[in-house]
């Protein structure tokens, strides 16, 4: 076998003969070709020796300058060393042999005797006609002799092209020929053993005649027929193997499924945990489950629920030591496991063997590589996991402790969200309504001190105040109402805006006018929330002490965001700001540094108020303000341009 060589060794070999043949043809051919153009260029310039023959004829009889017949033997002398060396470039070269050197030699000859003469100037017409006609001669004999040379090697050149054609047909054939032997036969016979082997012929062999790549492949297929013709006797029985387990696997997927997505809709932790030990119990066949939840040392366990587990044993295993019995006996690195329930003599095990359970499944619960927890799966026979159903196990464990996890982060972002909110109303109740119960209460005490002075006027004045200080308290109460209600969007601040505007207008009855200009990256939600309250304190500024008859809210988006409330009221000295609006100021002021904001208010007796909120960069990480968080579907609209001025 090892002596016989492959297909690929024989197509190689074939290929590789007809290559050198058909590369040393062609470059004999290229060799003949190049020396024919050498030729025939050589036979061009031997032609320009008559020319220039009878050139320097003409200028010796004229006669022409001795320059200029200098300059005519200087091109006859270059010609003759062109014809000498040849000129690999042009090409040109002379195909030398023994008749074209020896008559090259006499041209030379005659040249040296005939340059001499014409380069004197006494020559007679009569000698120099003879012996230019004599050297034409000599050139005429030299020019016949290439020619002569050249008509050889063209018949040469035609027959190497018809050996050429000739071994083109033969490597054709011999191609065709080595293809159907060792390859369209042999394939031949492989398709209609594979045609055999299609209609059920599992008996069908192929010949094996070589020993190179097809006797090889030819060996296969009757390998492959042979085990097919072995694996179709006992295909039923391996198709209802096969079927049983993806079934199988398929009741598993769709298992797992149903307990994601009903751990998924799971809105507290009590229904999670009964639906979750209901549907393992299921799954599983188990006659009963126990859902154990560990404390943070991993010392107790707690039944957060159960399935078909006896009530007198719910009872006494509601809080489960560890270690005192197998369930709730897990280790840091412990694994799903079957544990027999006879082997055991813990009272607790004995309990179970009471109500008849023999075996208990142990699959722990972990978050993060952290134990957690345990489910307890509890069989009246013998149960035996294989790779699948554990696997199984662990990947609904891992789902139920991702459940809890997310309840428990649920509610910590509820609690969160509500502490959040308390402290943002205590911090209003603080800079608004407590501020007026403050100035009401001195004002009480001025009331008593009057009335026990018996000074009817004053106590007129005090009540006059009492009444405006209420009425600013229930005005305070409403805006706050109103404020409270109002809710940013994330995308975008200026809905915020209007209808901040449009409830100070429907309270105050003043026009205002919204004007948005530039292009700016959203906000945060919490720095939208300050600027909001921001705003609004300035509104109610503007509602309390402005005596405007016209309020606008100017917004520039760009890297620096900048809100500016403007009013044409009564205004005041900046410098000597005192009293209520003072505390309007420090409150602005006060929101606007949690966001690293600046406030600027401009004013002057007579001339409005400008109130005017300039924001940090963003995104920046500076006094507690966090990056911008952007979602770029939901941001594009912020990019475009964005110029909007509203009448409310």
């Amino acid at each position: 076998m090892s002596s016989t060589p492959s297909l690929s060794t024989k197509l190689m070999r074939i290929g590789a003969g007809l290559l050198v043949v058909a590369l040393a043809s062609i470059g004999l051919t290229l060799w003949l070709t190049w020396q024919l153009e050498g030729g025939a260029a050589a036979v061009n310039e031997a032609g320009r020796l008559r020319m220039q023959t009878w050139r320097l004829h003409s200028a010796v009889q004229a006669p022409l300058p001795p320059a200029e017949v200098a300059a005519l033997v200087g091109q006859f002398d270059e010609s003759l060393a062109l014809l000498r060396k040849g000129d690999p470039s042009r090409p040109l070269s002379v195909p030398w042999d023994v008749n074209i050197s020896r008559d090259f030699a006499v041209v030379e000859s005659l040249w040296q005797v005939q340059r001499s003469r014409w380069l004197q100037s006494g020559a007679t017409h009569e000698t120099s006609q003879q012996e230019v006609g004599v050297f034409v001669e000599a050139i005429e004999r030299f020019v016949r002799t290439i020619e002569k040379e050249i008509s050889g090697l063209t018949a040469v050149l035609n027959l190497f092209q018809y050996l050429m054609m000739a071994l083109a047909i033969g490597g054709a054939l011999v191609m065709l020929y080595s293809g159907y032997r060792f390859v369209i036969n042999p394939l031949a016979n492989m398709r209609q053993g594979q045609r055999q082997l299609e209609a059920g012929e599992f008996s069908v062999r192929v010949a094996v005649n070589t020993h190179d790549e097809f006797g090889q492949v030819a060996a296969g297929f009757n390998r492959m027929a042979a085990t097919l013709q072995s694996m179709y006797e006992g295909l039923e029985s391996q198709v209802e193997r096969k079927t049983r387990r993806i079934e199988a696997q398929r009741a598993r997927l769709e298992a797992l499924y149903e307990v994601s997505a009903f751990l998924a809709s799971a809105n507290n932790i009590e229904e999670l945990s009964r639906g979750f030990s209901q549907r393992v119990r299921k799954v599983m066949k188990a006659d009963a489950v126990a859902v154990r939840w560990s404390d943070e040392a991993n010392q107790r366990y707690l039944m957060l629920a159960s399935d078909c587990f006896p009530l007198e044993m719910q009872e006494e295993e509601r809080s489960l030591l560890a270690g005192a019995c197998a369930c709730g006996n897990l280790q840091s690195d412990a694994r799903t496991r079957v544990i027999p329930i006879h082997s055991h003599d813990a009272a607790p095990m004995r309990h179970c063997a009471k109500v008849g359970y023999q075996n208990v499944v142990s699959v722990p619960v972990r978050l993060q590589q952290r134990l957690i927890g345990e489910i307890d799966l509890f069989f009246r026979g013998e149960i035996a996991l294989n790779a699948d159903e554990t696997e199984l196990l662990d990947a609904l464990a891992s789902h139920l402790a991702s459940a809890l996890e997310g309840l428990r982060a649920a509610a910590l972002e509820r609690e969160a969200a509500v502490g959040e909110e308390r402290a943002l109303i205590a911090r209003e109740l603080h800079d608004s309504i407590a501020q007026s119960l403050a100035f009401l209460k001195i004002q009480v005490q001025l009331l008593r001190s009057a009335v026990q002075k018996d000074q009817p006027a004053l106590v007129q004045t005090t009540l006059d105040e009492l009444d405006v200080g209420l009425r600013e308290s229930i005005n305070d109460v409403r805006e706050l109402l109103m404020n409270f209600r109002t809710r940013t969007n994330t995308d975008d601040i200026e809905a915020a805006l209007q209808e901040t505007l449009q409830k100070f207008q429907h309270q105050t009855g003043l026009p205002t006018r919204l004007e948005v200009d530039g292009q700016g990256l959203p906000l945060p939600p919490d720095v939208q929330v300050q600027v909001l309250h921001v705003l609004q304190e300035a509104l109610s500024n503007v509602r309390k002490h402005a005596g405007a008859t016209h309020v606008s809210l100017e917004v520039v988006k760009s890297a620096r965001w900048r809100f500016t409330v403007r009013d044409n009221g009564t205004g005041f000295d900046v410098s000597h700001a005192h009293g209520p609006t003072h505390v309007g100021m420090k409150i602005m002021r006060e929101r606007a540094e949690r966001i690293g904001a600046h406030v600027k208010v401009v004013s002057a007796p007579g001339q409005g108020t400008a109130v005017t909120l300039t924001l940090p960069p963003y995104p920046v990480t500076a006094n507690g303000v966090g990056t911008v968080g952007l979602d770029l579907p939901a941001a594009a609209p912020a990019f475009a341009d964005n110029r909007a001025q509203t009448s409310l």
